[in-house]
């Protein structure tokens, strides 16, 4: 079974969760190939040396260009801030090596179309890091929206809202500043994972209007009081490719909200509804029922539905936020090993960035916006 040797760049909570799932992952899943956590990056060399030596990696350096470099590292997995994405993304492509990336993948769609056809140029297997939509039970979700179950999809309502920033004493970050994070705050920090799910479950954005709203104005800064430069909330109106139409909310004020990743999807013959806080569960109404039994079903995940046995074997036991990075893991490999694209790629990012682009576009015109 060959060998592949990974190299990680970033120690924080994607870092972490990329960890365990690489350490974990054959483990998990029948696998072709025997992952091996070779090499991790930050900042600083103290640092990695004690983050390597903590979570198992056998090398670390604080240059990630050292990492991306190095002949003993095979495939890079890069969970640092988009900001950094797109230097590292190029190093990777010039060295031939598979490139994952979490997202947003780029600061603006112009960064995501570079990176895209950079990878698709030179033929170099990739991934963006849309994790949420790997539960077994959006992966159902997919294969009842796609057969046709609840018929012709109509309208789609969703969100994703936590409370993050919601306390005011909060300090600034790399995530309220656009130097140092995006022009896009919740939008492009949790908004992606929602639009990611749009595009997956309902097709492709046809147009949008958006309006975005700054609530914190300013937080303690290391200097002292700072502005916030990026948006805090906000809300999209969508009409989708096949006619339907839809709405996003998006926030990192929402509290009480800790993972409010929900969507409905409404079809001329049902429809289906799910909510991340309790990820092993599906709701689904079928309308062809006779009236006095139509109601929402709630499925319990099982065994019988996508990528759950290789965790567990009961019914409603549950998988959790790890085993969609493992999922990921697996996907990812697999596109190594074989050549083949896996969804989602660095195109499926770009379609995500692009909607961005629209919505801030939007909230600055005040107008409609053709994606």
């Amino acid at each position: 079974m060959k060998q592949l040797r990974i190299g990680l760049i970033g120690a924080g909570y994607m870092g972490k969760a990329h960890t365990i799932a690489y350490q974990s992952v054959g483990a998990i899943f029948e696998m072709t190939c025997r992952p091996a956590c070779e090499m991790i990056a930050t900042s600083h060399h103290d640092g990695a040396a004690d983050v390597a030596r903590r979570w198992g990696w056998a090398r670390s350096t604080g240059d990630w260009r050292e990492l991306v470099d190095d002949p003993g590292v095979d495939l890079v997995v890069i969970a640092s801030p988009p900001r950094t994405h797109l230097p590292m993304v190029i190093a990777c492509v010039g060295a031939r090596k598979p490139v994952f990336c979490e997202k947003p993948l780029g600061t603006n769609a112009a960064e995501s179309l570079a990176m895209t056809e950079a990878v698709e140029q030179a033929r170099v297997p990739n991934m963006v890091g849309f994790n949420y939509i790997r539960t077994p039970a959006s992966q159902l979700a997919r294969q009842i929206v796609a057969s046709g179950e609840i018929g012709e999809v109509i309208q789609v309502t969703a969100e994703h809202v936590e409370d993050y920033l919601h306390d005011p004493t909060l300090p600034s970050s790399w995530r309220t500043r656009v130097a140092t994070g995006t022009e896009a705050g919740a939008l492009g920090d949790v908004a992606s994972h929602i639009i990611n799910a749009c595009l997956r479950l309902a097709g492709p954005i046809e147009s949008l209007v958006a309006d975005t709203t700054i609530v914190q104005t300013h937080r303690d800064g290391p200097h002292g009081l700072e502005a916030v430069e990026n948006d805090d909330q906000g809300q999209m109106l969508l009409r989708f490719a096949n006619g339907a139409t839809g709405s996003i909310s998006f926030s990192r004020m929402a509290a009480g909200r800790k993972m409010g990743y929900t969507y409905r999807i409404t079809g001329t013959r049902g429809a289906i509804f799910f909510d991340q806080e309790d990820q092993n569960a599906l709701w689904l109404y079928d309308a062809s029922r006779e009236p006095a039994r139509r109601g929402f079903q709630k499925l319990l995940m099982g065994p019988a539905h996508p990528d759950y046995l290789a965790f567990n074997q009961g019914v409603g036991h549950g998988t959790g936020y790890n085993e969609q990075i493992a999922i990921e893991a697996r996907d990812f490999l697999h596109a190594v090993t074989t050549g083949e694209a896996v969804w989602p790629t660095f195109r499926d990012g770009y379609e995500v960035d692009k909607v961005i682009a629209a919505a801030l576009v939007s909230n600055r015109d005040r107008c409609w916006v053709t994606v």
